[in-house]
């Protein structure tokens, strides 16, 4: 799953030229304390609630001309939709702007859209195990991983693959219908993957819970 598929229509940018009470009324509005400010299609940045609040100026005056802190996390639209909440979690942002190849604006992820997708990842109501592995693109082999998989008596539930970020490597993410996922990766380590992460059901879902939580936090609710 890419940063793409978690983009959300619900939360429409701030224009250059939008009042400051505008964006306080959309961030109340939406249940975000970020907005994305656009001019054209270009990203000025992310503006915060509290820089907006600590402005103190007429709320009636354009974003544009009040002295204002913008910051610019980047992310690309065909990055892995997991960096997109691993950066938002480290920057403590509730919306994410997205930047497609050319550098222009793409559209936003909230924090609430990106784990509702994640939590709708086929089979993630099953019970078993997740597998993140990183390879070159010539190394990609469906046959051999599914081999790997089923020779260890489990089944691929669901996988997806994305390409990395200035990288002639991909990212494959398994989801497996064991939970006790040892003799699946001590194979995979033996084939020489690379295998970036492992979870077991209830340590992802447990993170996908403390990502979720984070953001109610967030929101004060």
């Amino acid at each position: 799953m890419l940063v793409s598929d978690l983009i959300t229509d619900e939360v429409p940018p701030l224009k250059y030229n939008d009042t400051v009470d505008q964006a306080l009324h959309w961030m109340e509005e939406f249940k975000v304390n970020h907005l994305a400010v656009i001019k054209g299609n270009e990203l000025i940045g992310l503006v915060a609630e509290s820089d907006l609040l600590d402005a103190n100026s007429d709320t009636s005056e354009e974003i544009g001309k009040i002295n204002i802190r913008f910051i610019k996390p980047v992310i690309h639209q065909t990055q892995h939709a997991y960096d997109a909440l691993k950066l938002m979690t480290g920057m403590n942002v509730t919306l994410l702007p997205v930047l497609d190849d050319k550098e222009k604006f793409a559209g936003s992820v909230t924090y609430k859209s990106a784990l509702e997708k994640f939590t709708g990842f086929s089979a993630i109501q099953e019970p078993g195990g997740i597998i993140e592995l990183e390879m070159f693109k010539n190394d990609y082999s469906l046959t051999q991983i599914a081999g790997i998989v089923e020779g260890n008596d489990a089944k691929i539930l669901s996988l997806y693959v994305s390409s990395l970020e200035d990288s002639t490597k991909i990212e494959v993410t398994l989801k497996v219908n064991k939970e006790d996922l040892s003799r699946i990766l001590q194979t995979f380590y033996r084939y020489n993957y690379n295998v970036k992460a492992s979870y077991h059901q209830s340590d992802f879902e447990e993170d996908l819970k403390g990502r979720f939580n984070e953001f109610i936090r967030f929101l004060n609710i």
